[in-house]
C-alpha cells in the first residue's frame, strides 16, 4: 500500500466545501479516531474512490437504514447521520479493484443528497463537533475510568493493550475520543452504534455508552462460560469490510 504522512491525519474545515461522496454501508458503523480497512469491489465505488483520491480524499461513510435490501442498486434511505472519513492508504489491484485504510475525522449531518450523473451518491452535509457540557471535572474522570475498565473487562485477554495504553485510554485522551473508539470496537447492536453516532454531547454520549457496556455484560455473561467450554472467542479486531 503507498504510505501516508501526518498531513493525512489532520482535516481542515475551512477547506471543506459541504459536499460529500457517500460510501453507504449495511453492517458498518465508522466513527471519527478511527481507521477501518475496506475492500472496494462495485464499479459506482470504485468511480467514487477514484474520484476521491484525484481530490481531497474524503469519504462520508454512512449506514443504510432498515429494509435497503430491495433498493440497494438504486437508493436505498439511510442514517441521517455518517462519519466523514479520509482515505490514509490505498492500494489497487490488478482487476481494478482496491484495498484502502480509512481514518474517521468528523461526524456530519446528512442535509440533502444532490443529484448527480456520477454513479455514486453525494450529498451536501454539515460537520457536527464535538461538545461537553458544564460538568464537574472529577465526575467526567469517574465517568472515563468506569468507561475505560469495563471496556477492558469486556476485551480478550489476548486484545487487552499495554498497561501504558490503558492508563491513556483511563485518563490522558479526551473523553469524546474514548467514546468513539468504545463504540468502535465493541459489538453493541446497530441500532446503538448509530445512536452514538448521532449524539455530539460528549458527555451525554458517554453516558449512553457505559449503559450500553453494562447491558453487554449483563447478556454476555451467560454466553461466557459457554464459549469457554467451545474453546471459541469472537475475532477482534473484526476482518475488511465489504463495500
Amino acid at each position: 500500500m503507498l504510505p501516508w504522512n501526518a498531513e493525512d491525519l489532520t482535516f481542515d474545515e475551512a477547506r471543506f466545501n459541504g459536499k460529500a461522496r457517500l460510501l453507504p454501508l449495511p453492517d458498518l458503523v465508522m466513527y471519527p479516531h478511527v481507521m477501518q480497512p475496506l475492500h472496494i469491489y462495485e464499479p459506482r465505488y470504485r468511480e467514487l474512490l477514484s474520484e476521491a483520491l484525484d481530490h481531497d480524499g474524503l469519504i462520508a461513510m454512512s449506514v443504510l437504514a432498515p429494509g435497503w435490501e430491495a433498493d440497494y442498486e438504486q437508493q436505498p434511505a439511510i442514517h441521517s447521520t455518517a462519519c466523514l472519513g479520509k482515505i490514509i492508504t490505498h492500494q489497487r489491484q490488478e482487476n481494478g479493484q482496491y484495498n484502502v485504510l480509512m481514518l474517521g475525522l468528523r461526524r456530519v449531518c446528512i442535509e440533502h443528497e444532490v443529484s448527480s450523473v456520477k454513479a455514486f451518491r453525494q450529498a451536501e452535509v454539515s460537520v457536527m463537533e464535538d461538545c461537553y457540557q458544564e460538568a464537574d471535572a472529577a465526575e467526567r474522570e469517574a465517568l472515563q475510568t468506569a468507561l475505560t475498565q469495563l471496556f477492558q473487562e469486556q476485551l480478550p485477554d489476548s486484545c487487552l493493550p499495554p498497561g501504558a495504553i490503558r492508563e491513556a485510554l483511563a485518563s490522558e485522551i479526551p473523553l469524546g475520543v474514548l467514546t468513539d473508539l468504545v463504540s468502535f470496537a465493541m459489538p453493541l447492536p446497530l441500532e446503538v452504534k448509530c445512536a452514538l453516532l448521532d449524539q455530539s454531547d460528549v458527555d451525554r454520549r458517554a453516558w449512553m455508552l457505559l449503559d450500553s457496556l453494562e447491558s453487554l455484560a449483563r447478556e454476555s455473561k451467560p454466553l461466557a462460560s459457554s464459549e469457554q467450554r467451545s474453546g471459541r472467542r469472537d475475532s477482534f479486531p473484526p476482518p475488511f469490510s465489504l463495500n
